[in-house]
């Protein structure tokens, strides 16, 4: 049996920073369906005021996942979903993910990702290899090599 894996971020803002991290991965965020949403309003399950409106659409105001931008069903089971948490991020993450620059250079990259909000926070290398520690708009930790 194969089995697959969601990330899942806690943040204050999920639709922000999945719109963030959409246009860094080239992924696409996960649509909404806004006929479901209103269903479940009118039936009791769930009230206005767990909605909001992101990019003149109705979503839960509580989380927002993106998937490979081929992907949108999903059907790989590639996502990240990013979910509300109000508490300020304290620590270092105990996990974080690398983001693979397929030969595109990593301090042109560092630059274009600082110039939309992320922060870099050290480089480092082992061996021949080099890579940047970068913290994005909420300061979860990722790295570009």
């Amino acid at each position: 049996m194969t089995l697959n894996i969601q990330v899942v971020v806690d943040c204050k803002k999920p639709h922000d920073l999945a719109d963030w991290w959409a246009q860094t991965l080239e992924w696409s965020v996960e649509p909404q369906d806004e006929a479901f949403i209103r269903s479940m309003i009118a039936q009791g399950y769930a009230t206005e005021d767990q909605t909001i409106i992101h990019n003149g659409k109705l979503v839960w105001a509580e989380g927002c996942a993106i998937v490979p931008a081929e992907d949108t069903a999903p059907t790989t089971g590639r996502r990240i979903l990013f979910q509300t948490d109000p508490s300020e991020k304290a620590v270092k993450n105990r996990v974080h993910w690398d983001v693979r620059l397929d030969g595109r250079d990593k301090d042109v990259v560092r630059k274009e990702l600082e110039a939309r909000g992320a922060r870099h926070l050290w480089t480092a290398s082992q061996g021949p290899h080099e890579w940047h520690t970068m913290a994005d708009p909420e300061g979860n930790e990722f790295c570009i090599s």
